[in-house]
C-alpha cells in the first residue's frame, strides 16, 4: 500500500479523502475535523473567500498555510464564461491553479449544467488551470471531460447535501471502468457505508463536506470517513469473491456426506 498514491496534475496525494471547508458549527471544530480526515486537498467557494486578504480570511486563517492543496470550487457560477472569471480571481489571488468546475443547471437539485462544464473546461484547460470538474454520473459527459484535458473526474453519487448514496453503482462503474484520469465521487454520500461502497467500485477517492461538517459529532464523523476509504479500498485491490446464485460450504461438506 505505501506505493499506492494517488497523483492528479503532477502531485502525489497519500490520502484519497477530499474534504470540504463550510458549514462546520465552528472554526476549532473545522480545524479538529481535517485534521481527523488526514485530507491533503480541500476545497471551497470562491464566493465565500475574501481574496483582497486571504491570509486573514475567516475560513482559511485557520488552516496551516503551505499545508494543503487547494481546490477552489466555482459554486455559484451558471456559466462557463462565471466559473472562468471565477477561476481567474482565484488564481490571481495565489491560492491555487487547481479549480473545480461547478455550474449547477437547477436550483432545487443543483445538479451540473453539462454543457456549461464542459464548455469551461475546454476553456480552462488552455488557460493551465488543473481542471477537476464537478458533473453527473453520466459516462459519456465523463468521458468528453476526460477528452477536453480534465485531470480528474468528479461524478456526483446523488444530488449535493442530500446523503442519500450511490443512487447508480452501475454508472459509477462503468465511468470507472472507462476513465484514464483519476475518478473523484463528489456529492450525496451520507455516511462511512456509502463512502466503502464508492471505493469499492474502484474510484479513486471521495469528495465530502455536509456528511462531516453537519454530523452530530464532525471529528468522530471524519475519522470514520477515513477509515471507510482506506477499508474500501483495500477491499477493492484486495478483489472481492464472485457472487453465486446458490450455496457452497466452506468447511468442505461434499467430503463429510455419509454414503
Amino acid at each position: 500500500m505505501r506505493d499506492d498514491v494517488l497523483r492528479i496534475g503532477g502531485r502525489s496525494l497519500s490520502s484519497r479523502f477530499f474534504i470540504g471547508t463550510g458549514l462546520f458549527p465552528n472554526p476549532f471544530v473545522q480545524k479538529e475535523a481535517i485534521q481527523a480526515s488526514g485530507a491533503e486537498v480541500l476545497t471551497f467557494a470562491i464566493r465565500r473567500i475574501n481574496l483582497d486578504a486571504v491570509e486573514d480570511d475567516s475560513i482559511l486563517q485557520h488552516i496551516e498555510d503551505g499545508a494543503f492543496q487547494y481546490l477552489p470550487n466555482t459554486s455559484g457560477a451558471s456559466t462557463a464564461e462565471e466559473a472562468v472569471r471565477i477561476a481567474r480571481l482565484a488564481r490571481a489571488s495565489g491560492l491555487s491553479d487547481w479549480i473545480k468546475v461547478e455550474i449547477s443547471a437547477d436550483a432545487k437539485t443543483l445538479l451540473p449544467d453539462p454543457i456549461e462544464t464542459l464548455r469551461a473546461t475546454e476553456m480552462l484547460v488552455k488557460e493551465g488551470f488543473t481542471v477537476l470538474p464537478y458533473i453527473s454520473d453520466d459516462p459519456v459527459i465523463c468521458r468528453r471531460l476526460e477528452e477536453a484535458g480534465a485531470a480528474a473526474i468528479m461524478p456526483g453519487a446523488a444530488p449535493i447535501g442530500t446523503g442519500l448514496g450511490i443512487l447508480n453503482p452501475y454508472n459509477l462503474g462503468l465511468i470507472v471502468e472507462e476513465a484514464g484520469v483519476p475518478v473523484i465521487v463528489d456529492a450525496g454520500l451520507g455516511t462511512a457505508s456509502d463512502v466503502t461502497k464508492a471505493m469499492e467500485l474502484g474510484v479513486d477517492g471521495v469528495l465530502m463536506n455536509t456528511p462531516v461538517a453537519k454530523a452530530k459529532d464532525p471529528v468522530m464523523m471524519a475519522t470514520a470517513m477515513k477509515h471507510a476509504i482506506e477499508a474500501g479500498r483495500l477491499a477493492y485491490l484486495s478483489g472481492r469473491i464472485a457472487r453465486k446464485k446458490y450455496a457452497s460450504a466452506s468447511s468442505g461438506l461434499e467430503q463429510f456426506i455419509l454414503k
